[in-house]
């Protein structure tokens, strides 16, 4: 059975429609804008600069500036750290309180790293810098040993010195 719209040798082509045609445009040499497009345009930029300005004022009044720590609470919490940097990397492999001690290390490492790497004012300190790199060396082993291993020999010696450096620096101001 032959479809009606199939073109077969018994069925007679239907004629096309006439084509379309086309008028012919000029395009003038010199365009000029017209006032009331350069007046809408002049409208347009004003009242976005006016939102614009509107909005920025209204979010931008609302931001509090960061936290900025105490000199005194810095040395104390760095105190605590490295106090707690010692006693963990000291404990004897054996000892079955190394797990919670290094978790508690990595949380208020953390911490410590998180609140004070923001603050400029500290990021030029020999103790920050210091103390720092002690903390990443620290955190670096347990990372990628777990926390139940041990410190080699060499790494606790430099993460020591780092963290003497880092203290003596603290009660310099430095």
């Amino acid at each position: 059975m032959a479809s009606p719209t199939l073109i077969t040798p018994t069925t007679t082509p239907k004629s096309l429609p006439p084509p379309i045609k086309t008028k012919p445009t000029t395009i003038s040499s010199t365009l000029t804008p017209t006032t009331t497009s350069t007046t809408v345009h002049t409208r347009r930029r004003q009242i976005l600069s006016t939102t614009a300005t509107i909005i920025t004022t209204t979010f931008l009044a609302h931001v509090t500036p960061a936290f900025a720590a105490t000199d005194e609470e810095y040395v104390k919490e760095t105190e605590e750290v490295i106090s707690k940097v010692r006693t963990t990397i000291t404990m004897d492999k054996n000892d079955p309180n190394v797990a919670n001690a290094v978790s508690d290390l990595r949380d208020s490492s953390n911490s410590w790293v998180a609140k004070y790497r923001r603050e400029k004012a500290l990021l030029a300190r020999a103790s920050f810098r210091d103390m720092y790199s002690a903390l990443n060396a620290v955190s670096g082993h347990y990372i990628s040993f777990g926390p139940t291993a041990p410190i080699p020999a060499k790494r606790r010696v430099r993460i020591l010195e780092e963290i003497e450096v880092a203290e003596k620096s603290l009660k310099r101001g430095r």
